[in-house]
Order: C-alpha cells, then structure tokens, then sequence
C-alpha cells in the first residue's frame, strides 16, 4: 500500500479508454423526496431530503399566511412523495392538508408522527447523529456541532424540528439502504438552503397559458410507459444544456424566475459574453467538455454505501477530467465575470489530484473485461507479487503435472494440475473406463475429491498440491481482497474532497444553462435587455418566440407602459386579428427578462415585476369538479386579489363564459377596480375582448391610467385583411361575418347572419324566413273572413265545424269537438 500512498504526489492525467460513456442517470431508480414541515403562529419551517443525491434541503422559518400560499408553492416544486406533519396542527395545516386530499392529479402519502418527534432539542440530536460520510468519525460531538452549525442554521426552530422528524422517517423507512446492514444509516452527503425569496409568482395556468412548458407523449411506441417530452414550448426552444443536471437546473429557474437584479445581472454579463461572435469558437470548446460531466452526486451516494462500480469510476474521471479543461479554458477568460471568477478558483487543485490518481490506480481495461475494480501494476508491490505469480502459474502447474505423471499408474496417460478458487490446487486425471464404482476412484497416495467427479475427469489432491495450496495460498481471492481494500481506500479519499466534486456540479450546472440559452439568443437574434427596479415596461418591436417559429411572416408590435400612466390596456378587434398572440407576446417577454435570457424584441427595459396573472386559457373542468366559467372566475379573481402595482396581468376574452350582460358586467367591474387603485397600485394591465359596448357605451371611469388600442385590418370589398400593426383607437365591428366567410360558411348563412345583425342593431323587427311572409299572412286573413261574411247561418245544412276545422284554424275544430 506504500505505492499507492506514494500517489499524492500527483502525476501526470490520462483520458479513460473508449467506450466508457455511461449514463448514470438512466441507472437510477425513481427518486424519492420525502418533506417534513412545522406550521406555527403564521411561520413556516420546513427540510425534504432527495434521495437522487442524498441531500438535505432547508428552508428558514418564513412568515405565510393563512392560506399558506408559500406552502402551496413549495409543494408544487418540490413534489414530495411523502409529507411528514405533527399530530398537533394549527387550523390553517389543517385546512390546507383537507384541499391536499381533494387535489386529484398530486395525493403524497401524509406520515404523521406525535408531536414530541417536532422537538427542538430531539431534532438537533437527530442532526447530530445523522449519518454524514463526508465527515471523519473521530469528531467529537462539539466539533460536529461546530461543523454543522456552517451548514445549516439553528436560528430557525421551526426547521430544525421538521429537520428532526425528517431523519425519524428517513431511519425507519432507511430510504435507499433498505437492504443494507441495520448499522449503516442514510447518508446525508449535502446540506443545501432552499428559499423562495424574491421569487415572482407565476401559477400553474399561467404557465399552461403562455406555452412555457408542454408535456407530450413521446411519439415512439417504445417509450409510451416511459415518460413523456418536451413539446414546441418556450423551455423546449432554450434548453440546449448539454447535460441532465444543467437541464434540471434551466427547468429551476423557470419555475423559479427572479426579481433579484444581482442574480439576473450576473447571468447577463456571461451571456453578453458568449453571444458574442468572435466568442463563437469558445463556446463550442465548454459545450463539448459538458458532455462528459455526468452526475456526480449519484456517484459520490454509491461511494459512501460502497456500491461504486467500474462504470462510476470511468464517469468520475471523465467528470473530473472534463472539469479540468473547462477550468483552464476558464481561466483565459475575463475574471471580471463572476462565474467565470468562481470556477477559475473554485475548481481547485483537487481536481487534478483525484483525476491523476484514478488514472494512476485504475486499470480501466482490465476492469471493463472482468467487470470489477482492478488496479494498475506499481500501485502496490503485495498485488503486484501475486499477479506475477498469477501469470506464471500456468508454467510451474504444467511443471508440477509431468512429475506426478511419473508417479501414477501406467495406464494414465496424461493429468494435470488446476487452480480453482475457495478451493485451492488440484490434480486432473482422465476417467478410465474401468473406473465405475467408487471404490475403482482410489488411487494410492492421492484423496478423491467426491465434489469433482465428472464423466471424463477425476481430481484429487496429493501431497504436493496441498503443499502448493500453503506455499501460493488463493492467488485469485488474495488479489480481489487486496484491490478491494485499495478501492475502499480511493473512495475515502474522493469522498474526503467531495465538496469539491458538488462545486463542480453547481457551477457546470449553471454554465451549461447560460450557455444554452446564450446559442438560442444568437440563433433568433435576441436582445439583452435593461433590467432596473422601476416599474416601467416599454418594449420596441415585440415578437412571440415560439409563434415567430412557426409563421411565415410575423408583424413586430411594440408595448410602452410608464410608471403611472397607460397602465390598463384594453385591446379590441376582429377574432383572428392577433389579440391573443399579443398577450402572450408581452407576457413570455418579460418572462424572459426575470429568468436572465435575452428577450426577441429590438430593444427592451424591463421593470421587474412581482408576479405574472392571466385569464387566457380555460382549463378542463371534470378533473377539479367546477364550471368552466367558475374556473375562468377563479382565475380572474386569483388576479384581483393578488396583483400589485409591479405585477403583470394578461386577460384574454373575460366575461363569455356566461351571457353578454352578466359577462359585460363583471368585465367593466373589474376593469373599473384596477383604474380606482391609480396612479400607485394599478398593476401593468393587458387586456383583449370583443365586448365593444364596454367603450361604446362608457361603462369605465375615465383614467389616465387607461389606455385603448386595436389591431389594424383593411376591408377590400368583401375581403378582411388583417395587419397585425398595434395602433391607438377602437375596433367599431368584429368583422364577425368576414371571418365566418373566411372559415368557409356558407354565403347564404353568412348574408342572413349581416341582415338579422342590421336589423338588431337598428331596432328594426327580425323577419322570420322559416314561415310565411306578412303579406302572404295578410291576404289569407282577408280570404278567410270574406268567407265568414258570406256564410248563411240560417242554412240547416251548414256544416260550422267543417268550415272551422278546414278553413280558419284546424286546431280550433279540436277544440270545438271537447
């Protein structure tokens, strides 16, 4: 073992051998997340643990309030497979755990443990008796408790006792480390803090809305049960990460888009940087070292359980030698960018030590054709030594063969002497065929091996075999011994420097994304925008990122919106004009801007908003037990009632779920709410409708904060053509008909739809088409009573039910029969 002690020294780095590109990812099983939470006097504590890479996560204790929104938004994030919640609950986690069990698309399993498993001091026993391979067992409880203090804070008592129930449930579940051996604990191989600060609300129909995501079932019939992609989707169109931690983390920050200016700056000096074009050839350089970063936390987990296989240590060293080059190229660049600052010295020389070490111990070749972990000659004498006698085995047994040939019956032409492991050395003789019974296997001086018997070999042991078996020993079981105490012994020493390993992960992680999105910026012509704490919007020469992909020709529109003025937009035009695709325009836009990419517009400044509503989309109703429109209401009223002055509200079409009054009504209404908040509290409002007797009838207060717009078209005798221009001003028709023509109506039906709407529109009684005409009606009355006028009812002969009955009115002959 001296040799391989000698190895810190470091050494020179070699790539691993072809072949070697395993995914480890696609090795894992489901991962399970488990969340403990603490609810009390309007603060939230909570931890959930991962097991994909055996981290424990932690969120201080934060104000919520009664309906627990940030709760709500935790859960929807995190999706935690089980949640762990104390006997004793305040009524709001009561109530919230009741609309948890209604929710029929997510039902987590709830564990509830006594309320004495939610103690303060239980839980930081519990921390501090955790399983944390990365730490040395000879720490004393003192400096654990020095050590984890760094990690996570005891400043929040609430989190500390969901922290506490968490590593109950994690012991009796022994999530992981279910087959394992009672004493080997969960490991816990990272503490990370998780928080929501700053974060801008966006909900779940938003994103539905505004196509930011779009799952679909994947269109191979080989992986219908295996999951579903990515569809055409604003995430689908930037995600070029080149590894699955680095799309993992993209997918992060689009849940998660931020108000922080230092965090969405920093994303834009590196992006700024690698959209340059004569920064081209650098960024092909990092995309093609990501590839061989594989998942280091998945490896590092298997390390600590001594689960490591020969394909953990291929990834681990192209991980680390991939990281090595990423560095230095690094470190060529601009230090002023702080990521590239942050990996030039944050991929310290531990890197370079644990690679030339795994190049110098690992015989990857002979690992890969035995499928176990060897190591390379001049690592260790000991091994060495048995390996040589290994090879030269196969000489000395053939020696030691023809000498005890010499010593055996004549009529046994041949034998030899075989190794087999657990059981030592054998003499190998042909079975003759006078040998039977049992009692014709008994050769003097040798023992017959019962276990052995074949039908054309017999083998025994002799004197010298048994002296081979004490002189060599079991080469074969000795030399796997020996390798895998080296192996144990270089996993300890990765293990010891994995917070090296997980900066690696971080920031790689967060390159790939930046990069990602910086290759699509170059490719659609985006533009950086100015992002500033005011609550200005103004965008010059809009475009919709995904629809611009999919149309031939698309109109650019712009979107100016100060501080205090035109803060409610109402848009109104003909169907089909593009109202909608403007919407979502300006919302995808400035959705944009708060994750750190480049925006698909000539030039923007973007006021960092709070939150983005929309009632744009209606969802299904039968999965959640309400009326559509009751969905629509929920929508609109989540908006009234959440938005701020620097939030973003989209509003397409309110109001025709129901009948044109009502929904005239409550659109007016809601409009009408806003403007009364102005100058200070009106939220940038953009809202589209064909309700045109809202403006035509002046149902809103006036306001400098309103502001009405239309989409251009152009009427060429009986054709609509649409421009697509954003301009001031008010739509005075839908062009109802004109599009019902365009979509293939029939003329007839389109020419009677333009009369009866003239004739409503005027006051002018509809005539019915489906009956008589009036002066057909008329001239019949006339005919019918000059026949009355001439009837002589003093005829006896005078059938008066005939003449009701076939010429006035049939039914009145009914009735005259009763």
């Amino acid at each position: 073992m001296a040799a391989f002690e000698s190895l810190r020294g470091g050494g020179g780095v070699h790539f691993s051998p072809a072949g070697t590109d395993i995914d480890d990812e696609d090795e894992e099983d489901s991962p399970e997340v488990l969340l403990s939470v603490t609810v009390q006097h309007g603060q939230v504590g909570l931890s959930f643990y991962e097991s994909k890479d055996s981290s424990l996560n932690y969120m201080l204790d934060t104000p919520d309030n009664y309906e627990l929104h940030l709760l709500t938004r935790v859960i929807q994030e995190v999706k935690p497979n089980v949640l762990i919640i104390s006997a004793k609950q305040e009524s709001s986690m009561t109530r919230f755990l009741q609309q948890l069990a209604t929710n029929p698309d997510y039902k987590p399993e709830v564990v509830t443990y006594p309320y004495v498993d939610f103690g303060l001091e239980v839980g930081k026993q519990r921390l501090l008796s955790a399983h944390l391979p990365f730490l040395p067992v000879s720490l004393s409880e003192r400096e654990k408790m020095s050590y984890l203090s760094s990690c996570i804070s005891f400043d929040s008592p609430l989190m500390l006792r969901a922290v506490g129930a968490l590593l109950k449930c994690l012991d009796r579940r022994r999530v992981g480390v279910e087959l394992e051996d009672s004493s080997i604990g969960v490991p816990i191989l990272q503490f990370n803090s998780y928080t929501l600060k700053g974060v801008v609300k966006i909900d779940s129909d938003t994103y539905s809305a505004l196509q930011i995501f779009k799952s679909e079932l994947h269109p191979s019939v080989y992986k219908l049960h295996s999951g579903e992609k990515e569809g055409l989707s604003l995430y689908g169109m930037l995600n070029r990460c080149k590894c699955k931690f680095g799309s993992k983390l993209l997918r992060q920050w689009f849940l998660r888009p931020t108000r922080d200016l230092d965090v969405l700056h920093r994303r834009q000096k590196v992006m700024r940087f690698f959209t340059s074009p004569q920064n081209s050839d650098i960024l092909s350089t990092l995309q093609s070292s990501l590839r061989n970063i594989r998942n280091i936390a998945t490896i590092l987990r298997r390390m600590s359980l001594s689960h490591t296989k020969v394909t953990d240590w291929q990834s681990l060293y192209k991980t680390v030698y991939s990281a090595i080059c990423i560095r230095d190229t690094v470190r060529k660049l601009p230090q002023t960018i702080e990521l590239f600052h942050e990996i030039s010295e944050g991929f310290s020389d531990d890197l370079h030590y644990i690679a030339s070490l795994i190049s110098r111990v690992v015989d990857f070749e002979t690992s890969t054709a035995e499928n176990r972990f060897t190591v390379k000659p001049n690592v260790d004498p000991a091994v060495d030594e048995k390996k040589r006698k290994m090879i030269g085995l196969s000489d000395f047994l053939t020696d030691v063969a023809r000498r005890e040939l010499e010593h055996l019956d004549s009529r046994i032409s041949s034998c030899c002497v075989i190794y087999i492991p657990l059981i030592g050395f054998l003499l190998s003789v042909p079975r003759l065929p006078s040998m039977v019974e049992k009692e014709d296997f008994e050769i003097e001086g040798l023992d017959f091996m019962v276990g052995f018997l074949s039908e054309d070999r017999l083998h025994y042991r002799s004197r010298r075999t048994k002296e081979l078996d004490d002189l060599l020993g079991d080469l074969h079981c000795d030399i796997r011994d020996m390798e895998t105490a080296i192996m144990t012994q270089l996993q300890n020493t990765v293990l010891q420097r994995s917070t090296s390993l997980y900066k690696v992960l971080d920031l790689t992680a967060e390159l790939d994304c930046l990069m990602a999105m910086s290759s699509a910026s170059q490719e659609y012509g985006y533009t950086p925008p100015k992002l500033t704490n005011h609550r200005r919007i103004i965008i010059t020469e809009g475009r919709h990122p995904l629809f611009e992909l999919c149309s031939p020709v698309f109109v650019a529109n712009s979107y100016h919106c100060t501080e205090s003025q035109a803060r409610v937009k109402i848009i109104t035009g003909p169907n089909s004009s593009g109202k909608s695709i403007y919407l979502k325009q300006v919302g995808l836009i400035v959705f944009m801007a708060l994750i750190g990419s480049n925006v698909p517009a000539k030039e923007a400044e973007i006021g960092l908003v709070d939150g983005i509503f929309t009632r744009m989309q209606s969802r299904e109703s039968v999965s959640v037990g309400l009326s559509t429109f009751m969905i629509d209401l929920n929508q609109m009223a989540q908006a009234l009632n959440s938005s701020t002055g620097s939030s973003l509200v989209l509003i397409d079409e309110f109001g025709k779920g129901t009948n044109t009054v009502d929904g005239l009504s409550l659109l007016a209404a809601s409009i009408s709410h806003w403007l009364r908040k102005a100058p200070v509290d009106v939220p940038h409002v953009l809202l589209a409708t064909n309700f045109h007797s809202l403006l035509q009838l002046g149902l809103l207060p006036s306001s400098d904060s309103l502001s009405l717009l239309t989409l251009e078209t152009a009427v060429d005798g009986n054709e609509l053509v649409f421009l697509y221009q954003l301009k001031e001003g008010i739509c005075q028709s839908s062009y109802a008909a004109n599009i019902a023509a365009l979509a293939g109506l029939p003329t007839n039906l389109v020419q009677r739809a333009v009369e009866v709407s003239e004739l409503y529109r005027t006051g002018r009684p509809i005539k019915r088409t489906d009956k008589a005409s009036c002066d057909e009606q008329a001239n019949r009355c006339r005919s019918v009573v000059e026949q009355f006028l001439n009837l002589d009812l003093e005829d006896k002969d005078l059938d008066l039910k005939h003449f009701m009955r076939e010429e006035l009115l049939p039914s009145a002959g009914e009735l005259l029969n009763h």
